[in-house]
């Protein structure tokens, strides 16, 4: 395993589905860690010797207030979403931190990509999805502020990352409620697109082990797994977890569920409809210990299991149900 000397660590975020498991190991390799976030998280617990300052990440006055002019070894930014947001932050931590780290988003990548696997050099170009579009511009933000200024930045670009509580299939819990009636649920495409799934544990490992490594200052990296199953058997692993042996599998266009779920449409068209898997050798140079260890076929039973432990959880999104079954009746009047 890599190691170095503990650093002092923000985490701008740092209970959501991506961050918290890098905030356990973080701790759990002797770092000092503060985490700065709104405090509402009761889903995912958190190490006791962590601090804690309280605001909301888009509320600037109140991120400078609550550093009130500290420093930190590193900044770990989970919760930019804007060039202006990232702007800010490059005013904020120059001369206060060593390194700072972005976390973009691997559907910045070239979509659908001209091939694969994709790699840290796959130009950057999305013309679905707004939310990437807008990472490529944070992105653009600290790349400038780096050869210009020196800002010690490194961008980090996650793919499908997931823990127990989020279930990747279009409909979550939906789908679940769908598979136990004896109900269709909606696959996109042909089902036999592979996608790049990544659990939260061993994305904290590549991303733990990238911060303080002056090796990784000025540079971005994607943190993704090797395990691409395709949505096909993502979903029979769900129904298998959840007590069914013969999942009803619809497969309708992506183009078509788009337009019945427009609220769907651009994480499908901008992401999931498409192939994605990576080259991560960049990172393991790295962070060598980086390796996938929990694959989905596995991560659905303990999806499951939280669920099925957590009533209140359970919540079934009454427009999507319909709109499944408008997908459905389309698909079989063809």
């Amino acid at each position: 395993m890599t190691t170095r000397s503990p650093k002092s660590i923000l985490f701008v975020g740092g209970s959501g589905v991506i961050s918290h498991a890098s905030v356990a190991r973080a701790v759990a390799l002797g770092h000092r860690v503060t985490l700065l976030n709104r405090g509402r998280s009761s889903q995912r617990p958190l190490p006791d010797d962590v601090e804690t300052l309280v605001a909301d990440a888009t509320d600037h006055d109140a991120v400078d207030a609550a550093l009130a002019g500290r420093e930190f070894d590193v900044v770990a930014q989970f919760r930019a979403f804007t060039p202006d947001h990232v702007s800010r932050d490059v005013l904020r931590f120059a001369g206060r931190t060593g390194q700072y780290v972005f976390i973009s988003s691997a559907s910045a990548y070239q979509t659908p990509p001209a091939r694969v696997p994709v790699t840290e050099s796959t130009p950057l170009a999305n013309p679905f999805w707004q939310y990437s579009r807008d990472k490529i511009a944070c992105e653009e933000v600290l790349v400038r502020a780096s050869r210009e200024n020196g800002f010690p930045m490194t961008i980090v670009r996650p793919s499908h990352t997931y823990d127990r509580t989020l279930i990747p299939t279009t409909g979550g819990w939906t789908d679940v409620a769908r598979l136990r009636a004896g109900r269709p649920v909606v696959v996109h495409g042909d089902g036999t697109t592979q996608w790049t799934l990544t659990h939260t544990e061993d994305f904290a490992v590549g991303f733990v082990g990238l911060l303080g490594n002056p090796l990784a200052v000025g540079d971005s990296f994607h943190i993704t797994g090797s395990h691409a199953p395709t949505w096909d058997q993502v979903y029979r692993w769900l129904a298998a977890a959840a007590g069914v042996d013969e999942p009803e599998l619809v497969h309708v266009a992506s183009e078509t569920i788009a337009k019945v779920l427009p609220d769907v449409g651009p994480g499908l068209l901008g992401d999931k409809a498409h192939s994605m898997t990576f080259d991560t050798s960049k990172l393991a140079a790295l962070v060598p210990e980086f390796r996938t260890t929990i694959t989905y076929d596995e991560a659905a039973v303990e999806q499951v299991a939280w669920y099925d432990a957590h009533p209140e959880a359970q919540q079934v999104d009454a427009a999507l149900d319909a709109g499944f079954d408008k997908l459905v009746e389309h698909a079989r009047s063809l």
